[in-house]
């Protein structure tokens, strides 16, 4: 069995690690470990800054060189000392240079760089839909759907303060928390639906599939 370790934001991402990617990676014979970055007060979840992340990651490539080690982390509020952050261009592609300065500098033979274009709650625009199960106000799922279609994919719904797929969501929507129901709006909408969607996403998981291919790291 293949081993891949998932650095994760917090608790969404966690569970949508086990719930959402989980059950399709079994049948590749590929286990997931989803583990909460530990960078904020009292050990709490969260992105402070990269050397702490730079460290957590490095140490468990080292010290588990048999498995694979990836990360769930979002573009939108990644700390400043992140590599590149800096790059030039629109910012799908300072993204793209984050991520490739990320694995660069990392450095291991078992890391696979990945960021989220912009932030988790982008990947819920695969299917707007699926809020009309949790939400009961009216225009919800209209308004949502119109935003959607107001862009390419759900990747390029953007990063600004308040127009970040989060915010968005909150706008139409203020009884949304992520912790409650990110996770499960997720999973009603579906793997298949979110890698059709997302493109960039799809990439990543096409490349954990393709680790069922190589074997142990």
């Amino acid at each position: 069995m293949i081993r891949v370790h998932i650095f994760c934001e917090g608790q969404t991402e966690d569970v949508f690690v086990r719930e959402v990617l989980g059950p399709h990676f079994q049948r590749l014979n590929i286990w997931l470990n989803p583990i909460i970055i530990r960078t904020g007060p009292q050990g709490k979840g969260g992105v402070s800054s990269y050397g702490k992340i730079k460290w957590q990651v490095e140490n468990k490539c080292k010290e588990d060189a048999s498995a694979w080690v990836t990360t769930l982390l979002d573009f939108y509020g990644l700390p400043t000392d992140f590599p590149a952050m800096k790059a030039p261009g629109d910012s799908i592609t300072r993204a793209k240079a984050v991520e490739e300065a990320f694995q660069n500098d990392i450095a291991q033979p078992n890391f696979l760089a990945n960021v989220v274009v912009h932030e988790f709650e982008g990947l819920l625009f695969s299917a707007p839909d699926a809020f009309s199960d949790w939400f009961d106000e009216p225009g919800v799922v209209a308004e949502l759907t119109q935003i959607r279609r107001g862009f390419d994919s759900p990747e390029h719904i953007n990063e600004g303060r308040e127009t970040a797929p989060s915010k968005r969501i909150l706008a139409v929507c203020d009884t949304y928390d992520k912790v409650a129901h990110g996770s499960l709006i997720a999973l009603d909408i579906g793997l298949d639906a979110i890698r059709q969607e997302c493109p960039l996403f799809d990439a990543w998981v096409e490349r954990i599939e393709a680790l069922g291919a190589r074997g142990g790291a």
